[in-house]
């Protein structure tokens, strides 16, 4: 689809959620997703209408991957215009939350998820990450001001 194509189906920017998920021992959930041409994301999706953010992370952790998740904080805002990183050429806006859980037992969807893995939050910046999910890990790793 071209991106005049895109701006004809879309009237508005779509919000989305992702979690940044943190398990007890301190490593981070990766996901693979061939939305994302199998590179390395975390997981999230739509804000459905009446929903909170909050709430919204919370259900697409659970459905695309099978944790019950706390939502620590909004770590991140972005934006994804048209960007030929995803499958779809839409105008995105992605709030990113730091999120926690107590069991790591993933069970992927393999709908919207292939693949997963805990990583060290420093291994992840040298593997095959979106540029948006790079952008999230990097901003957990910063100090915070």
């Amino acid at each position: 689809m071209s991106v005049s194509q895109a701006s004809r189906d879309q009237v508005f920017p779509e919000p989305t959620v992702g979690g940044l998920i943190v398990n007890k021992q301190g490593l981070i959930l990766l996901v693979s997703s061939h939305k994302w041409f199998d590179k390395l994301t975390i997981p999230g999706g739509h804000i459905e209408l009446g929903e909170t953010m909050q709430d919204s992370v919370v259900r697409e952790v659970k459905e695309e991957v099978g944790l019950d998740i706390s939502v620590e904080r909004l770590l991140l805002t972005q934006e994804a215009i048209y960007t030929s990183q995803f499958w779809k050429k839409r105008h995105y806006i992605f709030f990113d939350f730091l999120c926690r859980c107590d069991k790591d037992h993933v069970t992927v969807d393999n709908r919207e998820i292939q693949g997963y893995s805990w990583v060290w939050p420093g291994e992840a910046l040298r593997l095959n990450l979106e540029s948006f999910t790079r952008n999230v890990v990097e901003k957990y790793l910063a100090p915070r001001v």
